[in-house]
């Protein structure tokens, strides 16, 4: 048993400097085979398939998708007081934008659907041209 000074830590070694702690014999021998854990196949997880936000009508964009091929009328907030709207028919819809057809010119617009604030879908929809 040694016997030390507390913080006297250069006067003992803290073991025996001439061996080794002992290695288990059989991490010694360098013929040995690796064994690797084996499994039978782990299990399969299904998961049940959740409504998307595109396919949900209680999202917005499930619901404009029930709108599609209907003329309607958006107006979105631009900057934080300053509201534009948009007339057309409506073509497509995707998780961040729709798609309108200006109905004076038949061009195609893409919109940010985060910042649309109203949708009007007119119950007369005899403007609506294919």
């Amino acid at each position: 048993m040694y016997t030390r000074t507390p913080n006297d830590f250069n006067n003992f070694p803290l073991w025996n400097s001439r061996s080794c702690p002992m290695m288990p014999e059989e991490m010694l021998n360098e013929n040995r085979e690796m064994q690797f854990p084996t499994t039978t196949g782990g299990p399969t997880f299904q998961t049940e398939p959740t409504p998307t936000v595109q396919n949900d009508i209680g999202y917005t964009q499930g619901w404009l998708k029930t709108q599609i091929g209907k003329y309607i009328k958006i107006e979105f907030l631009i900057g934080t007081n300053m509201l534009i709207d948009r007339e057309g028919v409506l073509k497509e819809v995707g998780i961040s934008y729709i798609v309108i057809q200006e109905s004076g010119t038949n061009d195609l617009v893409m919109c940010d659907i985060y910042s649309i604030k109203f949708v009007r879908i007119f119950s007369d929809q005899t403007k609506v041209r294919d």
